[in-house]
């Protein structure tokens, strides 16, 4: 059953040696992800499931101990997912970790490392923007069922359209659609999210659609409570922060 979840923003720029000069414009963002993770921690979860947006080849298990990269961003940082192998002189098996991190979870795994998480086994999972709402819900239901604790964490942005200087230029409806994920992640409200316009999310280039609704789904029946941490749109996009326990 799903007894904590954490939601964070997955911008690359959320890692300092990423966004160089401008990484003090996201320290808020990074303190909240921070108070976020030790809402998991203090749930202590059986299992640690990282839920992200992904391209094709990043979709589907990534299991722990899967290896990721910032060099495509210009910085020669690596991260992984988990604690497999590490100071143990064991390393992952190659053929169970051969595919890389999509950005999304390589982000939530240099967040895992940062505030120094060993509290569970973590496994990570890439979803893509279309897969269909009712698909979502049903990956949820089945992740929570997976131990008799369940903790998610939740990477992805909600719409980058919220300025003229935005990625998707400025879209008048991306504010309120924002404002709706907010009010709903913070309320921990389940039903709110399963409820989200997929069409709609897509026009307005939100990447968190498809993981939200997947935690939706892993959150049925659990009585959670939620409290909205962050919620900002510095460069056009939004980010949201919350935690669920």
């Amino acid at each position: 059953m799903l007894v904590a979840a954490a939601v964070c923003p997955c911008p690359p720029l959320l890692v300092p040696d990423v966004a160089a000069g401008a990484a003090p414009e996201l320290a808020d963002a990074r303190a909240a992800c921070t108070d976020a993770l030790g809402v998991l921690a203090a749930s202590r979860p059986d299992l640690l499931v990282v839920v992200g947006p992904a391209e094709q080849s990043g979709r589907g298990p990534h299991p722990e101990g899967t290896g990721g990269s910032f060099r495509g961003f210009g910085v020669d940082l690596d991260v992984r997912l988990g604690n497999v192998g590490l100071g143990s002189g064991t390393l992952p098996d190659p053929e169970a970790s051969g595919r890389e991190l999509p950005s999304s979870l390589a982000v939530a795994a240099w967040l895992l490392e940062r505030t120094g998480w060993s509290d569970s086994p973590v496994e990570g999972l890439g979803v893509g923007e279309p897969l269909e709402a009712e698909r979502c819900i049903q990956v949820g239901e089945e992740i929570g069922a997976r131990a008799g604790r369940v903790a998610l964490l939740v990477m992805g942005d909600a719409s980058a359209c919220r300025t003229l200087k935005a990625p998707g230029y400025l879209d008048e409806r991306a504010a309120g659609f924002d404002a709706g994920v907010a009010r709903a992640l913070g309320a921990a409200d389940a039903a709110a999210i399963k409820a989200l316009d997929a069409e709609l999310a897509q026009e307005l280039k939100v990447s968190g659609r498809a993981p939200w609704q997947v935690l939706a789904g892993a959150a049925e029946g659990a009585g959670l409570g939620g409290a909205l941490l962050y919620e900002d749109a510095p460069y056009g996009v939004g980010y949201l922060v919350a935690a669920w326990s």
